[in-house]
C-alpha cells in the first residue's frame, strides 16, 4: 500500500512538471515573436538614422531569437521518445544547444567590439539621441517581460537560465543605449555611442562565462552543478543496511535531467528483499538530489569480487 502512495506522489510531481514546460513552451514563443519584431524596429531606425549602438543591439538580438528557437527546438526534442539507436532519446541536445548558445553570445560580442573600434577610429556622423533612446526604451519592455515569463523556471534547467539571462542581460543593455541616448541628445557627445556599445560587450561577456563553463562541463559528461560526490556517497551511507557506495558516476542527460550508476555493497547476510527495499529507498533520496536514472549494482560485504575492476 505505501510503495502505491508513493507511485501516486511520483505521478502528481510529474504532472506538475510537465505543466511547468508548457509553461516554458509559450515563453519561448512570445520571447521569440517579441524579439523578432524588435529587431525589426531596430534594423529599419538603425539605418535610417546611422546609429551604431542599435545596429550593433539589432544584431545581439537577432543572435538572442535564433538561440531562442534553438531551446525551443531543444525542448521538442526532450519529449522524443528513446528508440533504439538513441536509448535516452535525444536529451543530450539540450546541452550541445546551452553550449552553442554561450559560443554564439561570445561572437556576438567580438562583433560588436570590432564595430566600437572602428568607430573610434572614424568617429560617427550625427545620430538622434531621442530616436535611440526611444527604440531602446521599448527594447526594455520587451525584454524585461520575456525575461518575466522564464523566471520561475530558471533554475529547472541550464537552458531555460541561458534564456533569461540572455533577456535580462539584453534589458539592461537597452537601458544603457536610453541614457546614452539622452546623454547624446543634451551634450552632443557622439563618441559615446561607441563607448556604450564597448560597456555592452562587457556586460554579455559577464554572463555568458558561467554558462559556457557549466554547459561545456555537462558535455564532458562532468557531474552537474549542486550535486557533489562526497553528499551522495553521505545520503547513501545513511540508509539502513547500507555498507558502502563505490565506483560513482554521475552525469546529465539533459540540461535538467541527471543519471547515476554506483556499486551498493550491502551486508554479508543481506537478503534479497532488504536489497529491494534498500534500492527503493535510496533511489527515493536521490531523486530528491534531481538524480531520475539511477542504475545499482550490489554486492555483499567480504566477498571476493568476480569484477577486474572492483
Amino acid at each position: 500500500m505505501a510503495h502505491d502512495h508513493s507511485h501516486h506522489g511520483h505521478h502528481h510531481h510529474h504532472h506538475d512538471h510537465s505543466a511547468a514546460l508548457t509553461n516554458v513552451n509559450a515563453a519561448f514563443i512570445i520571447g521569440i515573436v517579441l524579439n523578432f519584431l524588435f529587431v525589426i524596429i531596430e534594423v529599419v531606425t538603425g539605418f535610417s538614422i546611422h546609429s551604431l549602438s542599435l545596429l550593433s543591439d539589432a544584431g545581439h538580438n537577432l543572435a538572442d531569437v535564433g538561440s531562442l528557437a534553438l531551446s525551443l527546438l531543444a525542448f521538442k526534442l526532450l519529449k522524443v521518445k528513446s528508440n533504439e539507436q538513441y536509448t535516452y532519446g535525444y536529451k543530450k541536445t539540450s546541452i550541445i544547444v546551452s553550449l552553442f548558445n554561450a559560443m554564439l553570445l561570445l561572437v556576438s560580442i567580438g562583433a560588436i567590439m570590432y564595430e566600437a573600434i572602428l568607430r573610434f577610429l572614424h568617429p560617427a556622423p550625427h545620430v538622434p539621441g531621442t530616436v535611440i533612446s526611444i527604440v531602446a526604451a521599448i527594447g526594455i519592455a520587451i525584454n524585461a517581460i520575456t525575461a518575466l515569463l522564464f523566471f520561475r523556471n530558471k533554475d529547472s534547467d541550464l537552458n531555460i537560465k541561458g534564456a533569461y539571462l540572455h533577456l535580462m542581460s539584453d534589458a539592461v543593455v537597452s537601458l544603457g543605449i536610453v541614457i546614452g541616448g539622452i546623454i547624446i541628445y543634451y551634450t552632443q557627445w557622439y563618441i559615446l555611442d561607441s563607448i556604450l556599445s564597448i560597456a555592452i560587450a562587457f556586460f554579455i561577456l559577464l554572463s555568458t562565462w558561467h554558462l559556457l563553463k557549466e554547459s561545456l562541463r555537462l558535455s564532458l559528461d562532468g557531474i552537474p552543478e549542486n550535486i557533489t560526490l562526497q553528499d551522495i556517497k553521505e545520503t547513501a551511507l545513511k540508509v539502513n543496511g547500507v555498507k558502502d557506495l563505490h565506483h560513482i558516476h554521475i552525469w546529465a542527460i539533459s540540461t535538467s535531467e541527471n543519471a547515476l550508476t554506483a556499486h551498493l555493497v550491502l551486508a554479508e547476510d543481506a537478503t534479497m528483499e532488504q536489497e529491494q527495499k534498500i534500492k527503493h529507498v535510496l533511489k527515493h533520496q536521490l531523486e530528491h538530489k534531481n538524480i531520475h536514472h539511477i542504475t545499482l549494482e550490489t554486492e555483499r560485504e567480504n566477498q571476493p569480487c568476480k569484477e577486474v575492476d572492483c
